[in-house]
């Protein structure tokens, strides 16, 4: 065994079968002599391909977290502590020469132990690890998952969409049909099947992932699934209060101003923001704004002026 098969792998002893299986799918598609012409290539496809045989199997898993390299060696019954014992029993008592369990009959049909002192033949005594692969050539690898980013407008993140895209990626350019979902948010994935790179000796290709990016917009501010809009108004509707009409991507929209109302409140509109497939839609927030006529006309600089005197109102009072 050349090394430590986690090190082959790269990942850590508490990896999980997925991490596994994505450091050697990973690897893999590096070194396979089809693709890596390196003369040291075909070795170390070798030396990841064996690591993963073991570690994305529980049981030789298993057995290899408690024997280490031993673990092919080692009777089924065997428990790590009394084996632990044993070699270093048989190891003081052969004067250094290797002592190991051979997996060939012994009494009873059993793993017979021996300490002869000679090397064992991995290839003999696995039977031929590779076999299995050099079936079609090196073996079936699964093409490698790509990952894209995909700008979207938020008119198309809530009504959904086709897109054509033109992807480019290690295999070359490829032209998609994409269709956008409704409902989509910043950061989702979406999903091709088939469309990432192509596998090795027959093997399926991998997935084309498009992250979601949801291009500025300039009504709305998008925050997960709720949007924000600035609502304008004039001076007596946030005074008196109003029913102000507020466009939404779903269409026009009523927002009841309540009397009172100040620059910097917050209207909700319940369910007007991105719908969600699976449940709840975002809600859209309405942010009041008082604006004030920029050249007011001769009457409503009168107006004003009369309610400025008799007004009690002081803007700058912190009560």
């Amino acid at each position: 065994m050349a090394r430590d098969f986690y090190e082959a792998l790269g990942v850590a002893r508490n990896a999980d079968p997925a991490e596994i299986q994505r450091a050697y799918r990973r690897l893999a598609r590096h070194h396979h002599p089809d693709v890596n012409k390196d003369p040291e290539a075909e070795e170390r496809f070798k030396e990841i391909s064996e690591a993963y045989d073991v570690l994305s199997d529980p049981d030789q898993r298993r057995r290899y977290d408690a024997f280490g390299e031993d673990f092919r060696r080692v009777p089924p019954d065997m428990d790590p502590s009394e084996w632990r014992r044993s070699r270093a029993y048989a190891g003081a008592g052969a004067g250094g020469r290797g002592a190991s369990w051979s997996p060939g009959p012994g009494p009873g049909g059993g793993a017979q132990y021996t300490d002869s002192g000679e090397d064992v033949d991995l290839e003999d005594l696995l039977g031929g690890i590779f076999g299995g692969r050099r079936a079609g050539g090196w073996g079936h690898i699964p093409g490698s998952d790509h990952e894209t980013e995909v700008e979207v407008s938020v008119e198309e993140a809530y009504h959904g969409g086709q897109r054509s895209l033109t992807v480019t990626g290690p295999d070359g350019a490829l032209n998609l049909d994409v269709t956008i979902p409704a409902g989509v948010v910043d950061g989702q994935r979406i999903r091709l099947r088939g469309q990432g790179g192509p596998g090795v000796g027959g093997a399926p290709p991998g997935d084309l992932y498009l992250v979601v990016r949801i291009a500025a917009h300039p009504r709305y501010r998008v925050s997960g699934r709720d949007l924000h809009v600035r609502l304008p108004l004039a001076p007596w509707e946030g005074a008196l209060g109003a029913s102000v009409e507020v466009d939404t991507p779903g269409g026009r929209a009523v927002v009841v101003v309540p009397e009172g109302t100040s620059s910097g409140r917050r209207l909700r509109l319940q369910g007007r923001g991105l719908p969600n497939p699976r449940g709840r839609p975002g809600d859209l927030f309405a942010e009041a704004q008082i604006r004030v006529p920029s050249s007011p006309s001769p009457e409503e600089r009168r107006l004003f002026e009369e309610l400025g005197k008799v007004s009690t109102f002081d803007p700058r009072s912190r009560r």
